[in-house]
């Protein structure tokens, strides 16, 4: 009788887990559009900065599994503890893929995390490169920001940019911030990242 009561408890807890499980899935499925559109209208001006030719800027279907083994790759540290979080297709006028606008981040600057949106034309060069989140030093690593470093990336064309103190710059090279370069490398391996995942998951 005892083992009786102890089954019906299990079945009973068994089916609340179910029933708790297939709800919070259907809610998850309910939400997961409406806040990646909200995510998108927070950061449009940003992706207009980083790709101005856009019309505008779609979400593709097999995004997610994609940055998935993306991420994966990436955890192996070639660019450091980075990664992608959102990838755009940005449409023309008429309607075609002109390129992509992806966000991605590096957890190795001065002051922890930096985000960017980073434009990646359809022939792999960079449009642009926008600052959206950044806590480092004013005079220093905030200097990222500004548009004296951030448009060196306008125009590279690489699967992927080093950071050098001084001189010029060759194709896949970007100049030190003076006093920053940690910043600086943790900004240009969150584009390595981005370029990574255009490079490797999307076809041409």
């Amino acid at each position: 009788m005892k083992n009786s009561g102890y089954m019906k408890d299990a079945l009973i807890l068994f089916v609340i887990t179910l029933i708790s499980g297939l709800l919070l899935g259907g809610a998850y499925q309910l939400t997961k559009e409406p806040i990646e559109k909200a995510n998108l209208a927070a950061n449009l001006s940003a992706y207009q900065t980083v790709f101005p030719e856009a019309a505008d800027f779609q979400i593709p279907d097999d995004a997610e599994d994609a940055m998935e083994s993306c991420n994966a790759e990436l955890a192996s540290g070639k660019f450091g503890n980075t990664g992608v979080e959102q990838v755009l297709q940005a449409v023309d006028e008429g309607g075609n893929v002109a390129g992509h606008v992806l966000t991605s981040y590096s957890e190795d600057s001065y002051s922890g995390r930096i985000r960017l949106s980073v434009g990646i034309n359809a022939d792999g060069s960079i449009s642009g490169v926008e600052i959206l989140e950044i806590n480092d030093t004013p005079g220093l690593g905030l200097k990222a920001a500004e548009p004296e470093f951030k448009n060196q990336y306008v125009g590279k064309n690489a699967e992927s940019l080093t950071v050098i103190k001084s001189g010029s710059a060759g194709d896949a090279e970007i100049n030190s911030i003076s006093g920053a370069t940690i910043t600086s490398s943790a900004v240009t391996n969150a584009v390595n990242a981005a370029l990574y995942y255009v490079h490797n998951y999307i076809k041409q």
